[in-house]
């Protein structure tokens, strides 16, 4: 593993096979920098947004990368939308705040916003989520 002391680029490849080995494991990059959701409650944070993406991407691992959606748009998703189920069951619906959401139903909602999302299939069936 190398330094994160800035001596070395830091491997994320730990971080990115256990997030593709967790249910709903994905990496979000938004303006304030990058987060890796590899477990339930886990997660790793940091600024190498491209490095890290094209990381996430070849790996196969769910991105959303929200940095070109209107701030106002990215808010009501964040503040006022449901959260990723990482690693334990989806919320039943209809789904809200404080309430979780699979993946997929979520990447939809940023698609839709004008994210930019990668491996992660459109659901044929979901509901969308309540705002």
């Amino acid at each position: 593993m190398s330094k994160r002391d800035g001596s070395e680029a830091f491997d994320y490849a730990e971080y990115i096979d256990s997030a593709l080995r967790t249910e709903g494991g994905h990496l979000s990059i938004g303006r304030g920098g990058f987060t890796i959701h590899y477990a339930r409650g886990a997660t790793l944070s940091g600024y190498d947004c491209d490095r890290v993406k094209a990381c996430c991407i070849a790996a196969g691992l769910p991105v959303i990368d929200s940095r070109t959606v209107p701030f106002d748009d990215v808010v009501r998703l964040a503040v006022r939308g449901p959260m990723p189920a990482v690693g334990e069951d989806p919320s039943p619906q209809p789904w809200h705040a404080f309430s979780y959401v699979p993946l997929a139903v979520l990447a939809e909602a940023y698609r839709d916003a004008g994210a930019e999302v990668f491996n992660i299939a459109v659901p044929a069936d979901a509901a969308p989520p309540r705002e």
